[in-house]
């Protein structure tokens, strides 16, 4: 089975939804502080989740999404978020414009301005091309 390896198995679906929630929580937490930066940071590490299970990734979309929408200085952002983070933060972007919901798209249209001017267009093109990292 040519590209699938990497992905978990069906069996792993319920430990990754429970690491999710686990991961949401420590959001919540840091979102309460006020630090949505590092909030954020915490919702894409280790994301994607290795798994084609759509339940897995609508949960890591839940908590990524909670995350975007609570940056208010999205200048201030790229000041904080590692180079690291960029390609899967545009893909996250990209979901987020998919949705089609107003609030969802406009904060993730004021993001990828900032993010295509710090890190290039190279960003778009490699999200994009990733067929591997889906979100």
């Amino acid at each position: 089975m040519a590209g699938s390896e990497g992905f978990v198995e069906a069996d792993n679906t319920e430990a990754i939804i429970i690491r999710i929630e686990q991961k949401s929580r420590k959001i919540e937490s840091l979102l309460r502080q006020f630090k949505p930066v590092e909030a954020l940071k915490m919702a894409l590490e280790g994301s994607p989740p290795k798994t084609k299970d759509e339940r897995c990734k609508s949960a890591n979309w839940i908590v990524v999404h909670r995350a975007i929408m609570a940056i208010k200085d999205v200048d201030g952002l790229f000041v904080s978020l590692d180079p690291e983070y960029y390609d899967i933060l545009m893909k996250y972007l990209y979901r987020g414009l998919s949705t089609g919901d107003r609030p969802t798209c406009d904060q993730c249209l004021r993001i990828h301005e900032k993010l295509t001017e710090k890190a290039g267009l190279g960003c778009i093109l490699r999200s994009l091309a990733d067929t591997v990292n889906t979100v």
